[in-house]
């Protein structure tokens, strides 16, 4: 399956985005307690390694894996 690449960019002033909250801010699940069961459920990679931390802080040049999409992060 071929994944399709997504850019996010954070907002001025950001250091970071919580994992779940990229999910939800991406509208790739309907909530953020969705995002959290699909984390724990082991559903997504940090750069290439499983990541079960629901509040994983997500910084510029991480890029996350989720179904079929790459989260490239800026």
């Amino acid at each position: 399956m071929k994944q399709e690449t997504i850019q996010f960019t954070l907002r001025a002033g950001e250091e970071f985005i919580p994992l779940m909250s990229l999910l939800k801010a991406l509208n790739l699940v309907y909530s953020g307690a969705e995002a959290g069961d699909m984390i724990v459920a082991g559903e997504v990679r940090r750069n290439g390694e499983l990541e079960l931390r629901k509040r994983a802080k997500i910084r510029s040049g991480e890029t996350v894996e989720f179904e079929r999409y790459r989260i490239e992060v800026k």
